[in-house]
């Protein structure tokens, strides 16, 4: 069964790299020709139009009036952004030698509730620094990491002695605020060292036609244990509105582990895999092609509620998410 399941995951990912990259040819390249086939690219591959909400076809309606061909390359990008942001999606971008089109609502409308300095506090100047994490056994025996982008390599003889030199302690807060992602095996890298059993985490789909809603089966998504150290103790993954693309997958795995508590706030989605595809004039469109969603099959584009929702203390001097993480884990260790 696992061997027909990876084939199956191996042929889905084939299919995937082989219609990632698609140049369009049959329009001029003019700005309406342009906008026409940015148009299309989209109507044909975005994964969201339907879970969004999105009136696309009243959406090409009102921005092709504003198209004429006098316009700049310049005011043809602002234009044709302008309709991608319509989108609302972290994930879809217009890419340009002189800039990148994008949406970033999906954080800038919300609290923070994160404050570098505080976490600087907590290391302070004798933390270690491994595969990208920072981290500390604080002063009441709880393993602190912070691990701000999951772009950044995961060595497993790296998490190997930070989970043997955090063996002792009564549990660890793993920090991923402010992450905005990164890679996916990185992600499942980490999330394999909190499970000794194969577990269910989600699902994913792929477009196989044109329609806004001709998608495949939901595929299932596996997270297998580690054959390396694996952590046995209670787990606190803090998380908030930044935690974004791979970290939101992340986040999705570990919400499914027995050991492992989700707290802070919502993250912030990002659930479709971007693949990209070209406008005749040589810019480069970055969308969201194949949505992923949970182990209820629920979709997680737009974020992923925590376990335990912490308010952000504007006038305490302390960091009140990894607080309440702490008197979490002490209040595990003393029932």
């Amino acid at each position: 069964m696992r061997k027909q399941q990876t084939i199956g995951i191996l042929l889905l990912f084939l299919i995937f790299l082989f219609s990632s990259c698609v140049k369009i040819e049959e329009y001029d390249n003019n700005p309406r020709g342009n906008f026409e086939a940015l148009w299309k690219i989209m109507d044909e591959k975005y994964c969201f139009f339907s879970y969004k909400d999105v009136d696309w076809n009243q959406i090409h309606d009102n921005y092709s009036k504003r198209i004429n061909d006098k316009m700049t390359d310049e005011e043809l990008f602002n234009l044709l952004n302008e309709m991608l942001q319509e989108l609302k999606d972290g994930h879809v971008n217009l890419i340009t030698n002189w800039d990148i089109g994008r949406y970033w609502g999906w954080f800038e409308d919300y609290p923070e509730n994160f404050d570098i300095k505080l976490i600087d506090k907590y290391l302070g100047r004798d933390y270690a620094i491994a595969s990208g994490m920072n981290y500390k056994i604080l002063d009441d025996n709880i393993g602190y990491i912070y691990y701000g982008d999951f772009s950044l390599g995961i060595s497993p003889n790296s998490l190997d002695y930070i989970l043997t030199k955090f063996a002792g302690c009564e549990g660890i807060i793993l920090d991923v605020r402010n992450n905005g992602g990164g890679l996916l095996s990185n992600s499942t890298e980490l999330a394999s060292r909190f499970t000794n059993e194969r577990v269910l985490t989600g699902y994913i789909q792929h477009k196989i036609g044109k329609g806004h809603n001709d998608f495949s089966e939901l595929f299932p998504i596996y997270l297998d244990p580690s054959a390396r150290i694996r952590y046995q103790k209670p787990v606190v993954v803090l998380t908030n509105r930044r935690c974004y693309s791979a970290t939101n997958d992340f986040v999705c795995s570990m919400r499914s582990l027995p050991l492992v508590t989700i707290m802070g706030d919502r993250t912030g989605g990002g659930s479709g895999l971007p693949f990209s595809s070209e406008l005749p004039n040589g810019w480069s469109v970055r969308f969201s092609a194949c949505p992923n969603f949970n182990a209820d099959k629920e979709h997680i584009e737009s974020g992923i509620d925590p376990d335990i929702e912490i308010s952000w203390d504007y006038d305490q001097s302390d960091d009140s998410f990894i607080e309440a993480a702490r008197n979490y884990l002490k209040n595990l260790n003393q029932e």
